[in-house]
């Protein structure tokens, strides 16, 4: 019997052979079909060399449940969200694992109009079903039809409404789909760009979906997956860079210079655009990094709410709120006329609008904010008791704080600086955010001391 631990707080997620494999991607079919009890659902997959085979696994066990399955193929995990509520089916599945080693594989699931199963909303109990596995024997001609078909066309369609197509300048974008499923779709907008007459160069690295990942696991979050980008953007000269995880759920930016950009100041970019377009409108946001956010949707006259981190926890936040965008420091931003989902290609669709208008490189739209709010970005501490860690760090700064909120982890506020920690969901690591009010001396020196606090008793 294998391990069953593939089953994660959001998500599928394992190793091969190990918590995963055809036979427990089949009884994945059965248990979304009985929980479920769909007529149709949609699936698809990423570029890994296990995908199909666990693809056709899932749809079989879809289909010995009487499920209708429409394959769209090869594609992002946004495309499952897109084709789900356009084709107006009972569900979708996509088969991915990301930005995942090469021998992982894994799974996310929606239900009718988008919607995500998480750990609340239903994965515990196909996890349990998965657990049991006994389904009941499906006569043969009730079994459910497998049809491929495409949605891309009308997923572009979709994106390029985000836009105001003729208001974009001449522009050289680097691309960087790290051997993932995004340069399929950016051929298609390239396509369409050419169509409408707009002047927007594509140079394309690490462009072809390749499960082997030749060039490394695609996940710009790691410092050395960054620098075939940085050298792309300055030797072409480019506007900005675009890099991706597998699945594209995630777009990272580079300015003409070549500088990463943290997501958060991303984050602010895009709630302040979209606070032009439609004035008083909600903004949701993670609480990690927060005062940037908070600055730019004050000035703008939008309303703020913070979230709990986690894509299930913002979508159904942005439902319940019917925000407008949001978005997370860890690059997942969330659009309401995307059926309240994340999107790795509308944000810098939006950014490549907001660089033409403003007539002003990304560098200048953000260096302000950087300034105003400055931020080493996320730093991660692999800890021995993570619990007693962060209560060792709190106890260093209570009495002085101004605030403590327990939203998701702790986030203290120390007036001219303020942290969160919070330690992770899959393994024995604390994540440290930490921004100040303008003072990058202050930043290095708070940083310092709130890791030696945190990893004192691991030293």
């Amino acid at each position: 019997m294998h391990k069953l631990d593939c089953f994660k707080a959001y998500d599928i997620r394992g190793q091969l052979g190990q918590s995963l494999n055809e036979d427990i991607a089949y009884r994945i079919g059965r248990a979304y079909a009985e929980y479920i009890k769909p007529e149709r659902v949609v699936i698809g997959g990423d570029m890994r060399l296990s995908t199909d085979a666990l693809k056709r696994a899932l749809s079989n066990g879809l289909r010995d449940a009487g499920v209708t399955v429409l394959d769209i193929g090869l594609c992002g995990t946004e495309e499952i969200y897109f084709a789900t509520s356009y084709l107006e089916t009972d569900g979708g599945i996509v088969v991915t694992a990301s930005h995942n080693p090469k021998d992982y594989n894994g799974m996310k699931l929606v239900r009718e109009e988008s919607k995500p199963i998480s750990c609340d909303t239903g994965l515990n109990e196909i996890e349990a079903l998965v657990r049991r596995n006994r389904f009941s024997e499906m006569p043969a001609d009730k079994r459910g039809e497998y049809q491929p078909i495409s949605t891309r066309d009308a997923y572009v369609d979709h994106l390029m409404g985000y836009i105001a197509a003729e208001a974009i300048h001449p522009l050289k974008l680097v691309v960087n789909a790290g051997n993932g499923v995004a340069g399929l779709c950016i051929d298609v907008i390239e396509r369409r760009f050419a169509s409408l007459g707009i002047p927007i160069t594509f140079h394309k690295i690490h462009h072809q979906p390749d499960g082997t990942f030749p060039h490394g696991i695609p996940n710009p979050l790691l410092v050395d997956n960054r620098q075939d980008t940085i050298n792309a953007v300055l030797s072409h000269q480019a506007d900005f860079g675009i890099a991706w995880d597998g699945d594209f759920d995630r777009c990272f930016l580079f300015d003409e210079q070549g500088r990463f950009i943290e997501g958060y100041y991303i984050v602010g970019l895009l709630a302040e655009a979209f606070l032009e377009k439609y004035p008083g409108s909600r903004i949701i946001h993670d609480p990690r990094l927060i005062w940037n956010t908070l600055d730019i949707v004050k000035q703008h006259g939008g309303q703020a709410i913070q979230s709990k981190t986690g894509h299930a926890f913002i979508k159904e936040r942005m439902r319940q709120e019917d925000a407008v965008y949001g978005g997370e420091m860890s690059a997942h931003h969330y659009f309401r006329d995307f059926f309240y989902c994340d999107s790795g290609m509308i944000p810098w669709l939006l950014i490549a609008e907001l660089v033409s208008l403003k007539q002003q490189p990304l560098s200048t739209l953000v260096d302000d904010r950087i300034a105003k709010y400055p931020s080493p970005g996320e730093i991660n501490s692999q800890i021995g008791d993570p619990a007693a860690a962060i209560a060792r760090v709190l106890a260093h700064y209570q009495e002085q704080a101004l605030s403590v909120d327990y939203t998701d982890g702790i986030s203290v506020d120390m007036a001219q600086w303020r942290f969160n920690l919070r330690s992770s969901n899959t393994e024995p690591v604390v994540r440290l955010n930490l921004e100040t009010r303008g003072d990058i001396r202050l930043m290095r020196e708070k940083c310092e001391e709130v890791l030696n606090l945190l990893r004192s008793a691991d030293n």
